[in-house]
């Protein structure tokens, strides 16, 4: 596990989400990003409330034991988790250019795609604001599993060039939450993720959208997460208390240097070791990379370490 002296692995760490001291979120959020509301199309411009209507909509059913704001059981101290870490982001984007955002990890299971979510979910609940969550981890594709949506058309399919945009975008909920799952399985997804359609659908989806955020496959087993970095505008890293070893976790940091590391999430942290509210629940997603790893149960945690 980490060493306590570490604190925090960024490679910024001025602009960390775990800085012990930071403004009111009231404060922070005042200094959103205004979201444009026309999306460059081929056929010209098309509005968020136009995208909405003519994407997907299937019927989502959300997970209770991993989304935290619809749980009773996790929403005292879990939700207050995320609203920090939704601040924080704001916060940031003060002083950066920061709506396309790459959610991962070193290894498989330290909860990116927990994060993933229960982040989006934070950020909707917001008056008026937007986000739009995409499953770039096509490798072992997982965020609809949360969501309870088709898993297909998605990514891949777009990346194929077999359809469209707005065959891939589902809004399945009330709200402004928008999500691509990753699509049908491919044997090539890096050649995918490389080939140029994702830039494209990046620059056109960004728009309209005030955070755009992408769960991808862990940092050290594949290269996809390195491909999809130079991307966006910032990378978040989740760390797995009391799991991931401070080698792995300096590993993964040095994979990503020269790119825009905004902080690091330290996901499952038990009452013994938070230095705040915590939360608890069920979350045994499992990963495959090249091994079969069976899902375990675990008691996970989001916690912003100090520095």
């Amino acid at each position: 596990m980490l060493p306590a002296s570490t604190g925090v692995l960024t490679a910024t760490p001025t602009a960390s989400i775990a800085t012990p001291s930071i403004a009111r979120p009231e404060v922070q959020e005042r200094h959103a990003l205004p979201t444009d509301e026309l999306l460059t199309h081929s056929a010209g411009y098309l509005r968020f409330d136009d995208l909405r209507k003519h994407c997907a909509h299937p019927q989502w059913h959300l997970d209770p034991s991993v989304n935290v704001f619809i749980n009773s059981a996790l929403t005292a101290h879990g939700s207050e988790q995320f609203r920090t870490l939704r601040s924080r982001l704001y916060q940031m984007r003060a002083s950066q250019s920061l709506r396309t955002l790459l959610v991962t990890s070193s290894i498989p299971g330290e909860g990116k795609t927990f994060v993933t979510n229960n982040l989006a979910q934070a950020i909707v609940r917001q008056p008026d604001r937007r986000a739009l969550i995409i499953d770039a981890d096509l490798r072992c594709s997982r965020l609809h599993v949360p969501l309870g949506a088709p898993a297909s058309p998605g990514l891949t399919d777009y990346l194929r060039g077999e359809v469209d945009e707005m065959a891939i975008i589902q809004h399945g909920l009330e709200g402004n939450l928008c999500f691509i799952p990753g699509g049908n399985q491919v044997t090539n997804p890096s050649e995918l993720l490389s080939n140029g359609r994702l830039r494209t659908l990046l620059d056109r989806v960004s728009p309209v959208f005030d955070w755009v955020i992408l769960d991808s496959a862990p940092l050290l087993p594949v290269a996809d997460s390195s491909l999809l970095a130079d991307l966006v505008d910032g990378v978040l890293l989740v760390v797995r208390a009391g799991q991931t070893p401070a080698e792995t976790a300096q590993r993964a940091c040095q994979e990503l240097q020269g790119r825009n590391v905004v902080g690091v999430v330290l996901n499952a942290v038990g009452p013994q070791h938070a230095y705040g509210a915590y939360y608890s629940s069920t979350y045994g997603y499992g990963y495959g990379y090249g091994h079969n790893v069976e899902p375990k149960a675990a008691q996970p945690s989001l916690h912003s370490a100090e520095e």
